[in-house]
């Protein structure tokens, strides 16, 4: 019984850890407005959880051995660097419909490559059709009356290149977690990340750290919340959501964050809601259900 109600406080944790990445989308969105770059979110969100972190997990420094120390640098590229700059860079070169379609693949791949791996990773053919159905849904949430679809070769591979990042980010999860503590491996996501994002910042772009920007109440209200609830929060619970229920159910969640994003959107954004993207809501919901009965 004890272990029943642990493993159901895992997918209520997992609902509130996807609801409040589902308002980050809103949170970024409103920093750029205001100045910031996507690259220079990113690292101000991670800078602020890795300090707070190292309060509570550093006593050790080094994993075990060296191929579990790579398989944690992994973890800091492909949950951290490299799939925020794959996503924000595609939406420099594709719209929003596309990038989030794409990147919406994310528990279809992360089912699909855990799969090839861990047998016990395998959906179930209900899992499967839920799964797809539930991705129909996103779809038309997120086109939410659009219907013509502008393709770029660049930006969609970019978006797509994101929502292989983090199928890639469970597969090494998977082979770490158990091994070391939570904190230990959600303190080494935010300091890999952050280092594997400064050659950005010396070849590309360098970093943006106007005091006079960063001290603006709306931008430091919003990298406040990236920051510390979205990121430190948010990482650690969910490394712990996957370690109890598995990656790709955890991961399958991840489709809800749609309709989060699209609410939010429509309060703060006043962004428009149509007919469509009612019905993508009522789809998704369905195929989430069918996914867990």
């Amino acid at each position: 019984m004890k272990d029943f109600k642990g493993t159901i406080f895992a997918h209520i944790v997992a609902v509130l850890v996807v609801a409040v990445w589902g308002t980050t989308f809103v949170c970024s969105k409103v920093l750029i407005t205001h100045g910031m770059e996507p690259a220079s979110i990113f690292f101000f969100r991670f800078l602020m959880a890795y300090v707070c972190i190292i309060f509570v997990s550093h006593k050790r420094l080094f994993a075990s051995n060296l191929l579990d120390e790579l398989t944690l640098l992994c973890l800091g590229m492909m949950g951290g660097s490299l799939y925020f700059l794959s996503e924000n860079m595609a939406l420099k070169y594709s719209t929003a419909s596309n990038v989030g379609i794409l990147v919406g693949t994310t528990p279809l791949l992360t089912a699909l490559i855990l799969a090839l791996f861990y047998k016990s990773e395998r959906m179930t053919l209900r899992q499967v059709c839920g799964s797809l159905v539930a991705f129909v849904g996103m779809v038309l949430v997120i086109l939410n009356g659009q219907l013509v679809l502008h393709l770029n070769p660049l930006g969609d591979a970019l978006a797509l290149g994101a929502s292989l990042t983090w199928a890639l980010y469970s597969l090494c999860m998977k082979r770490v977690m158990g091994r070391y503590s939570v904190d230990f491996i959600t303190r080494k996501v935010f300091g890999y990340g952050l280092l594997t994002i400064l050659p950005y910042f010396i070849w590309v772009s360098p970093l943006q750290s106007s005091w006079q920007l960063l001290s603006t109440p709306v931008v430091a209200g919003n990298l406040l919340f990236l920051g510390f609830v979205a990121s430190l929060g948010c990482y650690l619970v969910w490394n712990w959501v996957m370690a109890r229920i598995g990656a790709v159910t955890a991961t399958n969640y991840i489709y809800s964050q749609t309709l989060v994003t699209m609410a939010v959107a429509t309060i703060v954004l006043h962004e428009r809601i149509t007919l469509m993207a009612v019905a993508g809501a009522v789809i998704l919901i369905v195929g989430m259900w069918r996914m867990k009965n």
